[in-house]
């Protein structure tokens, strides 16, 4: 009897690793985006179906990453790091172009080095401040820039400019959860206010990285080019009104009015669909699932575990800020999918991942705990 009570509590501490309130969160964004996806995919047989495929694969990782204790995930920083930074160097030297963009090598399947680099930036910075705990200086920050600075420079000259955005988002988190001081803050600040328009946009923009942004600022400078996707996507937000036009009679979907509407703009079908109301329940969700990341890195026991679950919920915000943004035109189109809601297999599992980095922290609070 006590060996079976053993082997089940064995078992229910390998498996019972979920966090509930966050497993619930990804779970309902996950329901609407299946029922979006429906509506938004008609025209593309399978794709509801590979996307529950997708799910089940983002749970089956989720659950991995989760039994994995955060001083496991330490030792492996530097590895992970080293090995994504060889992947993007090969990506430049020899890498697959599609589009125009070489973002791609293949190791036996077409892989995107970028993709785990939204993980593995984070990973090596939170264990340099967890190495220098107690003992930082201005040069250690010096160095963490270096780390952040490098992956998304090869990562930026793809080009893969919304990658590259949210590696910064996950990695400056990190630097500023460490403890970057406000007056460093404003220079920076200052720095980027100088440097953006006499250095950035003149010549390390691409041309199209500029068009993206003054078709922002005016879509209707090019209403039939580059000014179309926004206009369309903001007529189908708007178009919604308070209680949207119901499920599965978006004519902006529906008549292919909207582009790549089952991955980038998937929010402009939904929002055609279920109106402000339903826009508000899903921002709110979107604010549980960061308030949920946010209290489990308050209460994470080391600084390692509060750097990393920061981090991971940075993403998550600059996820859904960005597409969300970008679909109403108050950011430039950056190509960032709505997390746990646009079609696709590689950004769910990067995604699949973070959530199961919260849930082991979240989990070992309890171990130590008890």
């Amino acid at each position: 009897m006590n060996n079976y009570r053993v082997n089940w509590e064995s078992l229910k501490s390998r498996f019972m690793v979920f966090d509930a309130a966050l497993a619930i969160i990804i779970f309902l964004i996950m329901s609407i985006g299946i029922v979006t996806l429906y509506s938004a995919g008609i025209d593309f047989p399978g794709r509801v179906e590979d996307q529950l495929r997708n799910i089940l694969i983002c749970f089956v990782v989720m659950w991995i990453v989760a039994n994995i204790p955060p001083q496991t995930l330490m030792r492996f920083a530097i590895p992970i790091y080293a090995f994504g930074v060889a992947l993007l160097i090969a990506v430049a030297a020899f890498g697959m172009v599609k589009k125009g963009a070489r973002r791609w090598i293949n190791i036996g399947t077409p892989v995107q080095p970028s993709e785990m680099m939204k993980i593995a930036v984070p990973l090596m910075l939170a264990w340099y401040f967890q190495k220098r705990e107690g003992a930082l200086r201005f040069q250690d920050f010096i160095v963490a820039t270096l780390i952040l600075a490098i992956p998304v420079g090869l990562i930026a000259k793809q080009p893969d400019l919304g990658t590259a955005l949210l590696v910064v988002a996950a990695g400056f988190a990190v630097i500023f959860l460490a403890g970057l001081s406000w007056k460093i803050l404003i220079a920076i600040a200052l720095f980027a206010v100088v440097t953006i328009p006499t250095v950035i946009w003149p010549y390390m923009l691409h041309d199209y990285q500029r068009d993206r942004v003054l078709t922002m600022l005016d879509p209707s400078r090019d209403p039939l080019g580059k000014g179309f996707h926004i206009i369309q996507a903001t007529i189908a937000v708007g178009s919604g009104g308070t209680t949207g036009k119901g499920w599965l009679k978006g004519t902006q979907a529906h008549l292919e009015f909207i582009p790549e509407r089952t991955t980038d703009f998937i929010f402009a079908v939904f929002s055609e669909e279920f109106g402000f109301i339903g826009n508000s329940i899903l921002v709110i969700l979107y604010l549980l699932l960061v308030i949920r990341g946010l209290m489990i890195a308050a209460n994470a026991p080391t600084l390692f575990a509060r750097l990393m679950a920061g981090s991971v919920t940075m993403m998550f915000f600059t996820y859904a800020f960005v597409n969300m943004g970008m679909v109403s035109g108050i950011v430039p189109v950056v190509g960032v999918p709505l997390p746990f809601m646009s079609y696709g297999g590689t950004a769910l599992m990067t995604l699949g991942m973070g959530a199961g980095i919260l849930m082991s922290i979240q989990r070992n609070r309890k171990l130590v705990q008890t």
